[in-house]
Order: C-alpha cells, then sequence, then structure tokens
C-alpha cells in the first residue's frame, strides 16, 4: 500500500506545471495582452472588437 503513495507522489510531481509555463509563446498573443487585451474563442464579446488574433490565429484579440 505503501508504494500507492510513493507512485502518486512521483506522478505528481511529473505533472507539475513549471513557474512561468502560463505565459503565452506566441508572438500574437504576448502582443494582444501588451496592448492590455484578451484572447477568446468565438465572438468578442459585443462591448468589445477583434483587434488582431492570438495563438497564431485559433483565437481571437479583443479590445475595448
Amino acid at each position: 500500500m505503501r508504494i500507492l503513495y510513493l507512485l502518486f507522489a512521483v506522478v505528481f510531481l511529473l505533472f507539475q506545471a513549471a513557474p512561468g509555463s502560463a505565459d503565452p509563446t506566441f508572438p500574437d498573443t504576448m502582443e494582444c495582452r501588451s496592448q492590455r487585451n484578451f484572447c477568446r474563442v468565438g465572438a468578442c464579446p459585443p462591448t468589445f472588437t477583434a483587434s488582431g488574433s492570438c495563438h497564431n490565429g485559433l483565437l481571437k484579440c479583443c479590445s475595448k
């Protein structure tokens, strides 16, 4: 039974996210967020307009 706890700990450490891994790595995403905009799948909310793309064109960059 102890091996189960050890195995769980090893699996947890393997799949733990590295610090900074949530930062966008796509140039268009970094450009969108540097202008204080946000990325979204599908259409932007009614009060926002699409001003570009994110994630290499998969998402829309929405700005006010």
